[in-house]
């Protein structure tokens, strides 16, 4: 999925990302990602900080989605974020949503926000996450580097 008007290192970014989501290698996610990277998502309080925290939350959601696609994209004037349209299934609820990534000057994402819908999607969503990610709560508060 290409987003035109996005920066070359940015759309170089992207285009990784796509190919770790097709793979199913998130494993391979931290190369992409700045230094300061924040991640907010749609069922915690307050934003995960950095690099570990994050690869763990995508590579559990990524295993919590089932038939996850995206389906559209929009690109900021400036050419450094993007939003990308997605839909996914959690148990037996659609959920519909986007992610909102901010790229540096490296191309590197320095931020990764969530949004979804609806209510009773974002719920299972939530339940199943906080289930899988119970043990990692000091990872994911940044107070710990790994789980």
């Amino acid at each position: 999925m290409e987003a035109k008007n996005l920066s070359a290192t940015a759309q170089r970014t992207l285009a990784a990302w796509h190919d770790i989501l097709e793979r199913n290698a998130m494993e391979e996610l931290g190369p992409l990602l700045s230094e300061r990277i924040v991640f907010r998502s749609p069922v915690a309080h307050r934003a995960y900080p950095g690099r570990t925290a994050i690869c763990l939350a995508l590579k559990t959601v990524n295993s919590v989605f089932q038939n996850f696609r995206y389906h559209r994209s929009f690109v900021s004037e400036d050419g450094t974020s993007v939003v990308l349209e997605f839909s996914a299934s959690v148990e037996d609820k659609l959920l519909k949503g986007i992610d909102m990534l901010r790229f540096d000057d490296e191309g590197k994402i320095v931020e990764f926000e969530v949004m979804a819908r609806p209510m009773s999607a974002l719920q299972a969503l939530a339940s199943e996450m906080g289930k899988r990610l119970a043990p990692f709560k000091a990872v994911l508060s940044g107070e710990a580097t790994s789980g």
